[in-house]
């Protein structure tokens, strides 16, 4: 395959495991990095599609890593992690990351998370390159030949994720959307991220979407039921 890989652990056994399991699954370009300065650099030079990142590092933590990665790629970010707790699993996620997987893990189950994120990218792409036109949903309008939101004629900005979760509501604008289905159709289906992962995503958009994002009125939730995007929020 020729998407890019960057593997990032101090733990060297750890990483020539799951180069290993790539490599079985037809992944080429693989890059292994063994602290956070590093991985910063080289995702800098290499630009992979892919990070796996585990959080404890010799120098600087994964968090750290992540929020300095972001400033300049939006490329798809695994997190590594022996913690298990909601509360760090939410940090990793709304710093950036796309994924959280706890220690110990299954190889192949990172290979399916990683060919899960692959999925979403070709999806954005997609948008990008194939479709046509603008869609029009209240005050936002989605440019798909540029994958560009805007909200009162100004750009948003967005992440990657959160570009994909609102273009997403977008195109189903005044349909119902459950967790299950916004996890399948922008985390893939592999994926088994914690519940609180699409509300932390959707605060964000809220908070970029909505005058007043503790009261929102187009992005609402459904108790019980998921999200809806209001065509109207009159």
């Amino acid at each position: 395959m020729d998407s890019k890989i960057l593997l990032v652990d101090d733990e060297k056994d750890i990483v020539e495991l799951i180069e290993e399991v790539l490599r079985q699954d037809s992944f080429e370009n693989i890059k292994k990095v063994y602290t956070g300065m590093d991985a910063v650099q080289v995702c800098r030079e290499y630009q992979p599609d892919v990070i796996v990142l585990d959080i404890m590092l010799p120098d600087i933590d994964g968090i750290e890593v992540c929020k300095q990665i972001r400033e300049f790629s939006f490329c798809s970010i695994l997190f590594l992690s022996s913690k298990n707790d909601d509360i760090d699993k939410i940090l990793g996620l709304s710093c950036g990351g796309d994924d959280y997987i706890t220690k110990p893990f299954s190889p192949r189950e990172i290979v399916y998370r990683i060919k899960a994120q692959l999925r979403r990218q070709q999806y954005q792409s997609a948008i990008r390159t194939d479709a046509k036109g603008l869609l029009t949903v209240g005050g936002l309008v989605l440019d798909k030949e540029s994958s560009r939101i805007y909200k009162s004629g100004k750009e948003i900005d967005l992440t990657g994720r959160e570009f994909l979760l609102l273009s997403y509501l977008m195109e189903n604008a005044d349909k119902i959307i459950s967790k299950d289905r916004l996890y399948e159709q922008v985390w893939g289906e592999y994926s088994s991220i914690c519940d609180n992962t699409i509300m932390v995503h959707i605060r964000h958009i809220r908070e970029k979407i909505e005058d007043t994002p503790s009261s929102p009125k187009q992005l609402i939730t459904i108790k019980g039921l998921g999200y809806k995007l209001k065509k109207r929020t009159d």
